[in-house]
C-alpha cells in the first residue's frame, strides 16, 4: 500500500478510535452517573484548552465540528474532586492571528458557560490559553464572579522547582562546579527558578531570542544571559522554561551544549516537548531526559484508566501541575474551607503563592512523581558518557489516540 494510502488509513483509524474512547468514557464514567443521582454537580473543575494543531483536531473532533465550539476531553478523580478537560475548537496557531484570538475568546467563554451551568467552581486556563484575556484576566472574572480563575502556574512552577533540584542531586551535580542552562527564563515560572538556583549557588546561563527580556532579568539577577545558543558555552544541565517554538533545544542544541566526554541532563517542563521524542530517539545515549512540572496523587484516577492516561503520555496517578493546582484550590476552598484563597489572583506567579500553593499541593495529597521520560520511569542519572549503539526507545504510549494541548502545561 502505498505511503499516502496508509497514513490516510492510519489517520481514519485513529479518528474511529477517538470516538470509541469518547463513547467509552461517558458509559463509563460511574462517577458521574453518581453525581447526577444524588444531585450533586456533574464537575467541579474544568480544565479549558486549545488544540496544539491540524493533526490533533482531526484526531480529537474527527470530521464533525462541535456544535458549542468546544467538547469533552480526559475526566480526571481525586479525592471526590470531579475535573475535566473541556477543548475548545481552536489551535495554537490560529490563536495568532486577530480573527483567530477573537473566536477563541467566544469558544472560551462559551466552555465556561458550560462549566458554570455544570456546577464547576473553579477552571483552569491551559496551554494558550492563559493570554486569552490579558495578564489579569478582568474580563472574565467579571463575567464569571462565581468562577475561580487560575493559570495555574504556580502549580507548575512549584513542581518543576522539586524536579530540577532532585534531578540535579540524582545526577551528582553539586553546585560549587555545575553550570546550568535555562531557556527563556523571563517568565514568571523561569524568573521563580532562576532565583532559587542562584540562591543555591548554582552557576547559571539564560538563552533566549528576546534580547529585551534578557537584558531585564539580568539586571534583576545578575545572571549570565546570551542571545545565541552558539555562545552559551558547555553546560552540566539544562531547564525548559517556555513553550515557544523559537527556544526549542534539539538535538543541535544538546551536541552544542554537553561536555564532550559526559550526557547532559535535560529537565524538559515545555509542550510541546523542548527536546521532543523524535529528537530524543537520536540522541538518547548524549542525554538524560526528564518530564518535569507534573504532580502524582495515590487518590488520582482517569475514567478509562490506562487508555485515557496513556494519550497524555502520563503514569498512574500523574496529573499536569497547573491540573494539580486547580484541583487542589477547589478542595482547599471548598471541602476545607480555606474561603481566603478565593480572593487571590491566581493569574500572579511569584514567591508567596508558590508557598501558598505548595502547602495546598501537600494538603490535597500531591507530591512529586517518581522521574519520567515521555512516561517512561527514568531509573539511571549518570552522566558519565560511552560511545556505543543507537538504542531503542519506545515511549509508553504508542499514540494511537487523540491528545490535547489543554493536557500539556
Amino acid at each position: 500500500m502505498p505511503r499516502n494510502q496508509r497514513n490516510q488509513r492510519n489517520q481514519e483509524d485513529e479518528i474511529m478510535l477517538s470516538d470509541i474512547w469518547r463513547v467509552m468514557v461517558a458509559l463509563c464514567d460511574y462517577r458521574a452517573w453518581w453525581r447526577k443521582l444524588t444531585g450533586r454537580p456533574l464537575v467541579d473543575v474544568v480544565f479549558i484548552t486549545n488544540l496544539r494543531d491540524e493533526a490533533e483536531r482531526e484526531r480529537f473532533f474527527g470530521h464533525r465540528v462541535p456544535v458549542l465550539g468546544h467538547a469533552d476531553g480526559p475526566r480526571i478523580y481525586q479525592n471526590g474532586v470531579a475535573g475535566r478537560v473541556r477543548g475548545i475548537y481552536s489551535t495554537a496557531a490560529e490563536m495568532l492571528t486577530k480573527e483567530g484570538r477573537r473566536l477563541a475568546r467566544a469558544q472560551f467563554i462559551s466552555a465556561c458557560e458550560w462549566a458554570e451551568h455544570n456546577g464547576a467552581k473553579v477552571v483552569l486556563l491551559a496551554a494558550s490559553t492563559k493570554r486569552l484575556f490579558g495578564r489579569d484576566g478582568a474580563i472574565l472574572k467579571e463575567r464569571f464572579p462565581n468562577l475561580l480563575f487560575t493559570i495555574g502556574d504556580n502549580g507548575t512552577a512549584q513542581m518543576l522547582w522539586v524536579d530540577v533540584e532532585r534531578a540535579l542531586r540524582n545526577a551528582k551535580l553539586d553546585q560549587r562546579n555545575a553550570r546550568i542552562l535555562l531557556i527563556d527564563p523571563y517568565g514568571p515560572e523561569g524568573a521563580c527558578l532562576a532565583r532559587r538556583l542562584l540562591q543555591a549557588g548554582y552557576r547559571v546561563v539564560a538563552w533566549s531570542s528576546n534580547e529585551t527580556a534578557l537584558a531585564d532579568i539580568q539586571a534583576d539577577t545578575g545572571m549570565e544571559i546570551t542571545s545565541r545558543l552558539e555562545d552559551a558555552g558547555q553546560v552540566d544541565a539544562v531547564v525548559t522554561c517556555t513553550h515557544s517554538a523559537a527556544a526549542r533545544l534539539g538535538v543541535y542544541g544538546v551536541t552544542r551544549l554537553r561536555h564532550s566526554h559526559r550526557k547532559l541532563l535535560v529537565i524538559d517542563a515545555a509542550e510541546p516537548a523542548s527536546l521532543d521524542i523524535d529528537a530524543y530517539a537520536i540522541c538518547l545515549d548524549e542525554v538524560v531526559r526528564q518530564d518535569a512540572g507534573k504532580a502524582y496523587s495515590c487518590q488520582l484516577h482517569y475514567v478509562l484508566g490506562g487508555w485515557s492516561r496513556r494519550l497524555l503520555m502520563l503514569s498512574r496517578g500523574v496529573v499536569f501541575g497547573g491540573y494539580a493546582e486547580a484541583l487542589s484550590l477547589y478542595q482547599a476552598i471548598h471541602q476545607l474551607g480555606q474561603h481566603e484563597l478565593a480572593q487571590m489572583d491566581w493569574f500572579e506567579v511569584d514567591c508567596p503563592r508558590l508557598n501558598q500553593i505548595g502547602t495546598v499541593l501537600t494538603y490535597a495529597g500531591f507530591e512529586p512523581p517518581a522521574p519520567a521520560c515521555f512516561g517512561k520511569r527514568v531509573e539511571d542519572f549518570d552522566l558519565a558518557y560511552a560511545n556505543r549503539p543507537m538504542t531503542a526507545f519506545t515511549p509508553m504510549s504508542g499514540n494511537t489516540l487523540p491528545m490535547m494541548a489543554s493536557v500539556r502545561d
